[in-house]
């Protein structure tokens, strides 16, 4: 089935309260003529994701805050994943961070139970979902495949990106200017479908 497109000129939800993401999304979204508003903006509630994978809950959030706000939304469920420890903590990210989040503690949780593992390898997923006021949804996927560091380095990305070097890169997520981090992460490779199914 064909992808819901929103013209230029509409309004989007972004349906997260993550700072970062929302700088993410609303760097992505601006050449699209897209004028993008945050959920907490317009005082919408995070619902609870009792999914049990990615898209799952990206189609949840985006359908929530779509029909709290009347206008097409956007949400993603991201997570980051670590082979030695089964692919944890994937869609418990966010809650590895405890609240409120502290994504220290989070990696440094990650990095103790990996302990001397001879595995190092990790990956960030997204799933992406435009969701309507009229129960509508279309949803995008991308995964990027790198290898924890440790200790973490950089301060310019946000949640598990300081101890993740993508496959082919020098740098961590953390230390990537935003352009460098928008070209390789899976964010960007998942707005990159969404961008050619439902934009412009």
């Amino acid at each position: 089935m064909t992808a819901r497109r929103l013209p230029a000129g509409s309004r989007l939800v972004i349906a997260s309260h993550n700072p970062g993401k929302l700088r993410e999304f609303a760097q992505l979204v601006a050449p699209h003529g897209v004028a993008t508003v945050s959920a907490g903006a317009l005082g919408l509630e995070e619902p609870e994701e009792t999914e049990p994978d990615f898209v799952g809950n990206a189609r949840l959030k985006a359908l929530a805050s779509a029909r709290g706000a009347g206008l097409p939304a956007l949400a993603d469920d991201s997570g980051f994943c670590v082979a030695a420890l089964g692919g944890a903590p994937g869609v418990l990210s966010a809650r590895w961070a405890g609240h409120p989040r502290d994504f220290d503690a989070a990696m440094a949780r990650v990095n103790r139970e990996v302990a001397d593992a001879a595995d190092r390898r990790a990956w960030f997923v997204c799933a992406l979902c435009l969701g309507w006021p009229d129960g509508h949804s279309d949803s995008f996927f991308a995964r990027v495949d790198g290898s924890l560091t440790w200790p973490p380095r950089g301060t310019i990305g946000f949640g598990y990106d300081p101890m993740f070097v993508p496959n082919g890169a020098a740098h961590t997520f953390g230390e990537m200017p935003h352009d460098a981090k928008h070209a390789v992460s899976h964010r960007a490779r998942a707005f990159a479908q969404f961008a050619a199914a439902c934009l412009g």
